[in-house]
């Protein structure tokens, strides 16, 4: 299943939100915060599909309204907590990963922040799956992962 555009959390704003108002959650190798999805100020359109101009209905999007909104991730790796660009350009790439393969395990309507730490570049695929895993029946538990 592709992580698509509209599931990316990208504003700064939003990214504080999930910080300010969610709760944190510690894996080890990561760490996540979740928070259910602010509600936008009036006024503000919603975003278009990668900047296409086309609207979601008219570029293959939801075409019922009253559909929930899939989960949003944003991904951190900071330079102090994993290194050097190769190795937050990696430890990040490997959390997408995961969230993409499970990205229906996670309620819809929650935005999520994972950020990397050195650890986890060092994990085993495998070991970084299990703990994935064990994040999302311990957290989501009737979404069953």
């Amino acid at each position: 299943m592709r992580f698509r555009a509209d599931q990316h959390l990208r504003r700064a704003s939003d990214f504080q939100h999930v910080r300010t108002q969610g709760r944190r959650y510690d894996c080890g190798a990561f760490v996540l915060f979740y928070a259910p999805r602010a509600e936008r100020p009036t006024g503000v359109p919603p975003a278009d599909r990668g900047g296409t101009g086309v609207p979601p209905v008219m570029s293959g999007g939801p075409i019922s309204p009253a559909a929930p909104p899939p989960a949003r991730a944003g991904f951190v790796a900071s330079r102090s907590a994993v290194g050097n660009a190769v190795a937050r350009a990696r430890a990040k790439r490997r959390l997408r990963e995961r969230f993409r393969a499970h990205q229906l395990s996670f309620p819809p309507g929650i935005d999520l922040i994972f950020v990397a730490r050195r650890a986890l570049n060092g994990l085993e695929p495998a070991a970084l799956e299990q703990r994935f895993l064990e994040l999302c029946r311990k957290l989501f538990a009737p979404r069953a992962c």
